[in-house]
């Protein structure tokens, strides 16, 4: 499996707005915790940018995943860039 980062940004007032949709976006992300595909994500202490490392067999995978998550899909992230990853350590 390949590796790669996730790096986004979340909309204004984001603890706010994000509300209504956690329970499901937190569902997800325990589901691909536990198949093996989400080794971690979270948010950066302003709460402005997103990090996530996956495995994955292609970054379309890691998209896919990305563009399902209830946060993409109500504008609670605003964008973001996957990028393949060499781990060193």
């Amino acid at each position: 499996m390949a590796k790669f980062i996730l790096w986004g940004s979340y909309c204004e007032n984001a603890l706010e707005k994000r509300t209504p949709y956690r329970t499901a976006h937190l569902a997800g992300l325990t589901s691909q915790k536990e198949s093996g595909v989400l080794v971690t994500l979270g948010p950066t202490v302003d709460n402005t940018k997103v990090l996530g490392i996956y495995e994955a067999d292609d970054e379309a995978t890691v998209r896919q995943l990305v563009e399902g998550d209830p946060y993409w899909e109500n504008g609670i992230w605003t964008d973001y860039q996957v990028y393949g990853w060499n781990q060193v350590f």
